[in-house]
Formats: C-alpha cells, structure tokens, sequence
C-alpha cells in the first residue's frame, strides 16, 4: 500500500511562502508585504486563512503589523535577542538530552568565547565596558541565582562587545542554559570566586585593548570551568 504524503493547513503553507522570501532576502527588513486582498487573490485562499499566515510570522519575529492608512505588514528588522529567543527552546531541549553533555557546551564555549574576547578587546565602547562591568557579582554575599544570571549577562554583553551581531545571536541561548543539579552540588569551594577573578581580569584586558590578553584569559577560564566540571 503506498502511503499518501500529508499536506500542511493553507495558512501554513503561505507563511512558508513569505518566511522563504523574508530568509531569501527577496523581501527586505522595512518592506512591506502585499496586502490582505492582494495574497486571497495571488494565493487563492480565504481572508482569513491569510491572517492567519501573517500572525504566525508574527509570532516568529518575522513581521510587523500596523493599522491605520498607512499600515500593514513589514518585514521586522532583525533583533538578535528576538532571533535568540526561537533558538534557547531548541538549545534548551538539546542540552537536557542523554546526547549533550557539560563537555559539549564547554566546547561550544571554547570556540565561542575565546575569539570573542579578543575582538571585543579591539572593538569595545565605553558603554560596552560600563555593561560588562554592571554584570559583576560579589562571590562573598550573593546567592547561586545571583551570581548565575550576572554570569549570563556577562558573557552576553562581552559577546555584544564583538560588534558582530551573529556572536550576541548565537551566545545568547548558550548562556542561558542551565546547570545540571549533579554539576551545581559538586562545583569546589572556590569556584565563584575563581569565576568573578577572571571576570574582573577580563575586563581589564578589554579596558586595556589587549587581545592577546583577553584571549590567553577567557582560554584559561574554560580551562577552569572544565576541570571545576569535570566527573561531577
């Protein structure tokens, strides 16, 4: 018996019509898209399955609906912590699987974080130093919580530092991702106070314009995170 292939809902198939035409680049960030009347008639579909197709998108990040004389739907500019947000589910599944360990996210780290920091050593603003230096945390009173999110927020604003936008993108989901219990009740004594050292280090580099430093610092932190992790 041959089986019959499934065809997804007509809203569906027109919102990966217009996501292709927005990821393409046929459709530019600002553009507008063709109005309601003009896809019922250019797709042959209902009004509201048209709707339907663009409040998908929206959900998506990927357009921008406005009422009014001169409304519509517009390509959305890209924002990196939006696009980040449609990557941390998957990131997230992935990383509570039997197949993703700490060793993988380190690694992923490694090749993230170490050029990071020495183009961000060359590339930072002022601001971009006020942001990393709010994202410290004091090992001596702050809760695990605490320290945790100012470690996040760190390693985001030092990948915002970068001026590439892909290394805030992609850094984002990673740093938000959890510990596992059986690494957080067996990390050493020591660690957050280990981890704020090289923090404060790093900014000094980054203060300092030195690349070379920042890269040989933020290698030697990973070294520790992964000693500090492993067989835990």
């Amino acid at each position: 018996m041959t089986g019959s292939t499934v065809r997804p809902p007509a809203y569906q198939q027109l919102a990966d019509e217009l996501r292709a035409d927005i990821t393409s680049g046929r459709l530019q960030p600002g553009e507008r898209l063709p109005p309601e009347p003009e896809l019922c008639v250019k797709i042959g579909v209902s009004r509201s399955t048209v709707r339907e197709a663009l409040r998908l998108l929206a959900s998506q990040h990927l357009i921008v609906t406005t009422r009014g004389v001169t409304g519509g739907s517009f390509v959305a500019h890209p924002d990196a912590a939006q696009l980040a947000d449609g990557l941390s589910t998957g990131f997230a599944l992935l990383t509570h699987s039997a197949g993703v360990g700490m060793a993988d996210m380190l690694e992923l780290r490694r090749a993230l974080e170490v050029p990071a920091a020495g183009l961000a050593a060359i590339r930072r603003t002022e601001a971009h130093l006020a942001e990393l230096r709010n994202a410290f945390f004091d090992p001596e009173i702050d809760d695990f919580d605490t320290m945790l999110a100012a470690h996040s927020t760190f390693h985001r604003a030092l990948a915002k530092a970068t001026g590439n936008p892909l290394f805030e993108l992609v850094g984002r989901p990673l740093y938000q991702a959890s510990y596992g219990e059986e690494v957080v009740a067996a990390l050493p004594e020591e660690y957050w106070f280990r981890i704020d050292a090289d923090h404060r280090e790093l900014l000094d580099h980054l203060a300092a314009r030195d690349a070379e430093a920042a890269t040989r610092t933020a290698a030697r932190h990973l070294d520790y995170v992964a000693f500090a992790a492993a067989d835990r």
